[in-house]
């Protein structure tokens, strides 16, 4: 029997552990350890996904809370070794690139426990964004690294990762979304709140690039004044963003803007419907790109890169950046010509969960 422990610590780690848990649970020689490392504690942005997803509570709770990026690295760090050493897993599965992310692949890897990154080899280039950090430091010492797209192999080969530790997978945050898709379109949100099938924008921002300047945050705020003017804009408000908005003096400035809804984080069925009927979504997310590109909508992402360029490729994202004249262009020109269906790129077709586990327990 495989041992599987699998890492989750914030928002969207949860739909990409869902599937890796679901196949361990159909399987006889596989079994999985799910810790939650209390990186996101807000209970619609953790208890409602584990709630939504059917994922199991979690073994281990590591509750380790919001802080600096080099306190809560070194928290989850602390707590999650005696977890490692009790358990004892055959491999510890990491997602994403958050600090959960980094944190636990260090302690596995020094204790001799191989290490699994699923979503390897994602580059935005920018080694400003915390992100990337996590990202390019956890393959570096990652035993077997799962890839979504074809642009994570060829940044993995030039930075010199043998290529025997490397498995192109598919996408699971794309399983979970091809899983629920269905019930999300059961979700009664847009009546709740009053929208009409593609009569609204949904925004969501939480990137410090975006939200801790004020210049900046002023700019894209100017931008959705303007998109309101057209339709209703639907603005789930992660906390992050709420402490900024205080912070920087913008509350009064938000609660002027006719048209825009301003909403507590919703669960993950909701968000789905709200995605999938949106005219547009405006997002600083990555995970956002990706399932935007497979429900067909037109996605505009206010940052100057990504590290999923298959979704501008062979999706329906458009990079505009933060400034706000670019942001509205982009907007006038979904809006004059939404872009056509796509076809899913390779192998995100709701098997990578299944690929990744026959990866661990064959290797």
């Amino acid at each position: 029997m495989t041992k599987l422990l699998l890492v989750c610590g914030a928002r969207p780690n949860f739909m990409k552990v869902a599937p890796i848990a679901e196949v361990c649970a159909r399987r006889a020689d596989a079994t999985s350890i799910i810790v939650h490392t209390g990186q996101h504690y807000d209970a619609n942005m953790s208890r409602l996904f584990f709630d939504e997803l059917a994922l199991p509570e979690p073994d281990v709770n590591l509750e380790v809370g919001s802080a600096s990026h080099a306190v809560q690295t070194a928290e989850i760090m602390k707590r999650f070794e005696p977890v490692c050493l009790e358990t004892r897993p055959d491999w510890v599965v990491v997602v994403g690139d958050v600090n959960s992310t980094i944190a636990c692949a260090l302690v596995a890897r020094k204790l001799g426990v191989p290490v699994a990154h699923v979503e390897a080899g994602l580059r935005s280039f920018d080694r400003a964004m915390p992100e990337e950090i996590n990202r390019v430091l956890t393959d570096t010492i990652s035993d077997m690294l799962f890839v979504t797209e074809e642009s994570g192999m060829r940044n993995l080969s030039n930075e010199g990762i043998p290529e025997d530790r490397i498995r192109y997978v598919g996408n699971v945050m794309i399983d979970t979304l091809l899983r629920h898709r269905e019930r999300a379109d059961r979700s009664r949100i847009r009546s709740k709140l009053g929208v009409e099938k593609r009569g609204y924008a949904l925004v969501t921002l939480h990137r410090p690039s975006n939200v801790d300047d004020a210049d900046t945050f002023n700019g894209i705020l100017d931008a959705l004044e303007r998109i309101c003017a057209d339709s209703a804009v639907v603005f789930p408000m992660h906390p992050r963003t709420r402490a900024r908005v205080e912070q920087l003096g913008f509350t009064d400035r938000i609660g002027g803007i006719e048209n825009l809804r301003i909403i507590e984080p919703v669960g993950y069925l909701d968000f789905v419907k709200l995605m999938a009927d949106a005219m547009v979504v405006l997002t600083d997310s990555g995970g956002i790109q990706e399932e935007t590109t497979i429900l067909g909508v037109p996605c505009l992402t206010l940052r100057e890169n990504t590290e999923r360029p298959v979704t501008v490729t062979h999706g329906t994202n458009r990079l505009t950046g933060p400034a706000t004249k670019n942001i509205l262009a982009a907007y006038d020109a979904v809006r004059a010509a939404p872009p056509a269906a796509v076809a899913a790129p390779h192998l995100w077709d709701g098997k990578a969960a299944e690929r990744i586990v026959d990866a661990l327990l064959g290797h």
